[in-house]
């Protein structure tokens, strides 16, 4: 008996010619393992229904390790460019109060009961021998250029930023105990006295420190807590170990008793001073000072004596200055900022003026006769 079985045709449409009622055992066992496949391909199909038609959602992914780094990167660098430009201001104020220290300048800001001059001119304003504002313009300097660096990741000297990090904490760390003990040294020194500049130091190195603050996180703080509180000790002491030798505290700004005193005019006047003095008289000009002011001594040399006599000349200190004396209600109205300062037609002139400057803002028509020599 023989069978045949076409293999291109599924099993159950094969085309048999048999010859015996039954199959041998080898084709049966042929026609089952097709019937096998046949049936595993049907499974494996998919089916039909409505769930074709379903689409699955992707899964929520968290955000990767990248991304966080990324972000704290970009924070990192914001805090950088922060401390760049806060230390830059620093640093430009520092390098004006070090020019007016080294050569004897005095500083224009804010009165108060004094000035920013009498602080800068005082011992305080010494550290070892070095003039105080040429620390505080290197201690800036150090941190601008230290978030220059971390901002652009190019730290000089093999410098890793793990390392110029902590650089950068200790640097605004010995600012802001610095400017602490100097606000202490203010308020109890120079007792009365306003100073600006002091002001915005400190301001400036307590937000440098707690910007860099910020930009570690808790656990970094408290594992460099004791290193910053070494660094606050070893400022103050050192503070401290430079004032120690300076006079007590009763010869010191703060307890000055200065009476009230005139100076006596030596230079004569020109015709062109006088005429300029009859005309700021005239549209109601005024001229306010101190009579301790070397300023405005030097602007009533100026125009002098014939001619100062014709001034409005507005005294702020009438009663000589102490602890605790304050400028008349007519200077504290003015608002002003130095001495001596002239106030004409609303327009406000600091520090002492050249009579061709006073006449061009007085609108004063100067003859040809009456120039200015």
């Amino acid at each position: 008996m023989a069978s045949f079985l076409n293999v291109t045709s599924p099993p159950f449409f094969s085309s048999r010619t048999t010859l015996s009622t039954s199959p041998p055992p080898n084709i049966t066992a042929q026609l089952s393992q097709f019937k096998k496949g046949w049936c595993w391909k049907l499974k494996c199909m998919p089916s039909s229904g409505p769930s074709q038609e379903t689409e699955s959602e992707p899964p929520e992914t968290a955000p990767s390790p990248s991304n966080s780094a990324s972000l704290m990167s970009s924070s990192s660098v914001s805090t950088y460019n922060w401390c760049a430009g806060l230390g830059g201001v620093g640093f430009l104020e520092t390098a004006y109060l070090t020019f007016l220290k080294l050569t004897n300048s005095d500083a224009f800001c804010p009165i108060g009961g004094g000035n920013c001059g009498d602080v800068l001119s005082s011992d305080y304003a010494v550290v070892f021998g070095v003039p105080l504002p040429l620390i505080g313009m290197i201690s800036y300097g150090l941190v601008a250029a230290l978030g220059l660096q971390l901002s652009g990741k190019k730290l000089p000297f093999g410098i890793d930023e793990s390392n110029g990090r902590l650089l950068l904490l200790g640097c605004t760390t010995s600012m802001a105990a610095a400017s602490g003990y100097f606000l202490y040294m203010l308020s109890t020194k120079f007792s009365g006295t306003s100073c600006s500049y002091c002001l915005l130091s400190a301001f400036l190195s307590s937000s440098l420190f707690f910007i860099t603050l910020k930009d570690f996180g808790l656990e970094e703080i408290q594992k460099f807590l004791g290193l910053q509180l070494c660094i606050a000790s070893l400022v103050i002491f050192s503070l401290n170990t430079s004032y120690a030798t300076l006079r007590p505290a009763s010869s010191s700004l703060a307890d000055i008793d200065l009476e009230y005193f005139t100076t006596e005019i030596t230079t004569p006047s020109s015709p062109f001073a006088i005429s300029l003095a009859r005309h700021l008289q005239s549209i109601g000009a005024k001229m306010y000072g101190a009579f301790w002011c070397s300023h405005c001594q030097e602007q009533k040399q100026i125009f002098g004596k014939e001619a100062a006599e014709l001034l409005n000349y507005v005294e702020c200190f009438p009663d000589g200055f102490r602890k605790g004396s304050k400028m008349i209600k007519a200077c504290a109205d003015a608002k002003l900022e130095g001495f001596p300062t002239w106030v004409i037609n609303g327009q406000v002139l600091s520090g002492d003026q050249e009579l061709s400057e006073l006449a061009k803002v007085s609108g004063f028509k100067i003859e040809e006769s009456n120039q200015p020599s």
